[in-house]
């Protein structure tokens, strides 16, 4: 585990796509059609912040299987699709859907600033990216490129694991103590260095055949590298799974059960010009 403040960790670029090209495809498989940090944390959170209007034409960054372009398509938006792994993309086209004639899908490396500036200057009302930030060893590419794509005072949509407690260096814990007599159960979650910036590998789902990598920044290197190409802060979600479903939690530890602290953070740039 590699630990320094710095925003991006270039030596790990090369390794990051190719274990991305050899997970797409169980990836897909486990995930594709949605869970529940997906369906009721990440994407109404992001289509919230995302304002989308009928004809919007909008970046998504990393998308994957095109889950999330095919749902922001179904609700009006021409999408142009992107993904650094052909894996992920060949699967995208494969997979069907209701407007699947207002996307398009192209492989393209978003930690290239040259390659995402070619995609189209000043052309797109909003740009997306669904919990691949975190994936990315370079972000300061993608994040100075933006206002080149973006229409003047348009807005970037993320959705990252959130920094404060689900990283590398968090652990959540169950604990079980007597107070006033009474026998209390609790959980929750410790976190450890967070200031520092660090890679580690860890695993999306569990059973996956290879591990990923992880990158942790805290949320003011985060913020600030958006603030120094033209972004504002001007929207921002901590989602939680609702109590109600703490019924289907595996463990006592399980985020089912932590219901009062955010695993995801989704928040919104806007272009201050």
């Amino acid at each position: 585990m590699e630990e320094t403040v710095r925003s991006d960790f270039p030596e790990l670029n090369k390794e990051v796509k190719i274990i991305w090209n050899s997970i797409a495809e169980w990836w897909n498989d486990k995930i594709g059609d949605g869970n529940d940090f997906q369906n009721i944390l990440i994407e109404p959170a992001t289509e919230r912040l995302l304002e989308l209007k009928q004809g919007d034409y909008v970046l998504d960054i990393a998308c994957g299987a095109g889950r999330f372009a095919r749902r922001m398509a179904a609700a009006g938006a021409e999408v142009l699709a992107i993904d650094q792994s052909e894996r992920f993309i060949e699967i995208a086209r494969e997979r069907k859907g209701q407007s699947d004639e207002k996307i398009r899908y192209k492989v393209c490396d978003a930690t290239d600033r040259e390659a995402l500036i070619a995609l189209g200057k000043r052309k797109f009302d909003a740009a997306v990216c669904t919990m691949a930030l975190m994936d990315m060893a370079c972000i300061e590419p993608l994040i100075s490129a933006l206002p080149h794509l973006l229409k003047r005072k348009r807005h970037f949509v993320f959705s990252i694991l959130h920094p404060a407690f689900n990283s590398g260096k968090t652990r959540r814990f169950a604990e079980e103590y007597i107070e006033n007599g009474k026998v209390i159960s609790n959980c929750g979650v410790m976190t450890m260095d967070y200031l520092k910036s660090f890679s580690y590998l860890g695993i999306g789902i569990k059973g996956q055949p290879v591990p990923q990598y992880y990158f942790h920044r805290p949320l003011g290197l985060l913020f600030n590298t958006f603030f120094k190409y033209g972004f504002k802060l001007d929207g921002i979600e901590e989602p939680a799974l609702p109590v109600e479903l703490s019924e289907k939690a595996e463990s006592n530890v399980s985020w089912h059960c932590l219901n009062w602290i955010p695993p995801v953070l989704v928040a919104r740039m806007r272009l201050i010009d």
